[in-house]
C-alpha cells in the first residue's frame, strides 16, 4: 500500500520544494489526528503532523494496531522525521461543556495552532471537519491510509496515554494506568466504589452502569 497516494491526489504535483506542481496546488500539508474521545475520564488529545514527501517510517501504522512499545518507539522516530507537529488538548471541564464533538475540533485546532506554519490543507481522520480552521479534508480511516494522520494518531495516543499514566497517581483506585479512561468493567466497579473522580465526564457518566 502506497501510504502516500491520498496526499499524491491532494498536492497535484508535489508540495513545497518538489518541482512540478501547479500553481495553487496545496504545498504544504499536514494530518490530524485524535485520541481519547470515547473515555469515561480524562482530556482528548489531538496532534498535527507535517512530514516530508514520501517519508518511509519503518513500522509506521494507525494507532490502534500497535503495541505499546511500538507506539513508544514510534513517537520518538516520528518527531525526530516530521518537518513540523503540534499537540493539542480539550480539558474534561471543555469536554463536558462543548460536547466531545466540539471538544474534538477544539484540540485539534490547537494542534494546528502549534505548527510553525499554516498548512495549505490538512487531512483530517474522519468524516467530518466542520470546525477546523483551516483548509481540511476528511478521509475515513486516514489513520490506516495517510502517513501523517498515522504519524498523528500515534503522538496524540502516546501523549494522552502517558498523561493518563499521570492522572492515575493523581487518582489513585481507579486503574487509569490501565484502560486510560475508557469504559472498561473494572474502570465502571471503580467509579461505583470511590465515586466520579474531577477528571471524569461527567456527561459521560449520566447513563446508569
Amino acid at each position: 500500500m502506497d501510504f502516500w497516494a491520498f496526499e499524491k491526489t491532494l498536492l497535484e504535483g508535489g508540495p513545497r520544494g518538489v518541482p512540478g506542481g501547479p500553481e495553487g496546488a496545496p504545498r504544504v500539508l499536514a494530518g490530524v489526528d485524535e485520541a481519547g474521545r470515547g473515555p469515561l475520564a480524562g482530556p482528548v488529545c489531538a496532534a498535527a503532523v507535517v512530514l516530508p514527501w514520501e517519508a518511509d517510517i519503518p513500522g509506521l501504522d494507525d494507532s490502534k494496531k500497535l503495541t505499546e512499545k511500538k507506539r513508544e518507539t514510534l513517537f520518538d522516530v516520528i518527531r525526530q522525521t516530521a518537518l513540523d507537529y503540534g499537540i493539542g488538548w480539550a480539558s474534561v471541564e471543555e469536554i463536558d461543556e462543548l460536547n466531545i464533538l466540539n471538544a474534538t475540533y477544539l484540540a485539534m485546532n490547537r494542534a494546528l495552532r502549534a505548527l510553525k506554519a499554516v498548512p495549505d490543507m490538512t487531512v483530517i481522520d474522519g468524516n467530518r471537519c466542520a470546525g477546523i480552521e483551516v483548509p481540511c479534508v476528511t478521509l475515513v480511516g486516514g489513520d490506516g491510509l495517510s502517513a501523517n494522520v498515522a504519524a498523528a494518531s500515534v503522538l496524540a495516543k502516546v501523549s494522552r496515554d502517558r498523561y493518563m499514566k499521570e492522572l492515575a497517581a493523581r487518582y489513585p483506585g481507579y486503574g487509569f494506568e490501565k484502560h486510560k479512561g475508557y469504559g472498561t468493567k473494572d474502570h465502571y466497579a471503580a467509579i461505583r466504589a470511590l465515586g466520579p473522580s474531577p477528571v471524569h465526564r461527567t456527561t459521560f457518566l449520566r447513563k446508569p452502569h
